[in-house]
């Protein structure tokens, strides 16, 4: 009985290491298990499920071998791809999820989530997110050549490069007031999530009880993920495969 948690992979062709781990844990590691949630950014980009790209059918065939072998996968968005949709979801099998949402982790209620709301104190992001959820705003943008919709991909993820290294590293760490509100707000004493990729064990009180929140680690240097079975949850890396 074996429950998998991953995120921030920042999927993309640039980075066959990352690529050639995520896809020997998805052959072997992941198959049998009770289920693979992944907590958003599995992609660096996502600019719609139209991009066919032969990189996109590696990785859309790797889920949908998953799930046929029965295995159960879900998906939460990231900030890196959020306009993921319906048709990913119906070529390989894996089940979108709300961006907060509360799941049975062998008897423990778990809220798990990508993170990125949780980062309050850091307005200028939230600015932007509130845009780009806008549904107009994707209406439009998905209007748009897939050859446009690339540029304007490459053009936000520089800005975003170079505006996250002026940023200091508490305003892009998680706001611990807005923790402890969110869990009490879903009733829940254990809280999964990435974004941050500061993997770690918090311990903290909500409602004047013993609690947890466990951050997922990115998959930059290796593979990162969070073991879960009956007896608890435990941050694992993984080596990358010899190219």
């Amino acid at each position: 009985m074996t429950t998998l948690f991953i995120s921030d992979l920042h999927l993309s062709a640039d980075r066959p290491d990352i690529t050639a781990c995520f896809l020997h844990f998805m052959s072997a590691e992941a198959r049998g298990i009770d289920a693979l949630y992944v907590l958003g950014d599995l992609f660096e980009m996502w600019i719609g499920d139209d991009d066919d790209s032969p990189f996109h059918q590696q990785i859309k065939t790797a889920f949908r071998q998953l799930t046929d072998s029965g295995v159960p996968c879900y998906f939460i968005h990231g900030n890196r791809d959020f306009l993921i949709g319906k048709r990913f979801s119906q070529e390989t099998g894996v089940q979108l999820l709300p961006e907060h949402t509360v799941v049975d982790l062998y008897n423990t209620p778990t809220l798990i989530l990508h993170g990125d709301t949780l980062c309050t104190l850091d307005e200028g992001y939230q600015r932007y997110r509130k845009k780009v959820h806008n549904r107009f705003i994707q209406w439009l943008f998905f209007r748009l050549p897939l050859s446009y919709r690339q540029r304007i991909g490459d053009k936000m993820r520089s800005g975003s490069s170079q505006t996250n290294q002026a940023k200091s590293q508490s305003i892009m760490d998680v706001t611990p007031d807005e923790v402890i509100h969110v869990m009490a707000e879903h009733q829940v004493r254990q809280m999964i999530h990435g974004h941050t990729h500061r993997p770690d064990v918090h311990t903290l009180t909500v409602n004047e009880q013993a609690a947890s929140r466990i951050v997922l680690g990115d998959w930059y240097d290796h593979g990162s993920v969070l073991v879960c079975t009956p007896q608890g949850c435990q941050l694992e890396t993984r080596d990358f495969q010899p190219q």
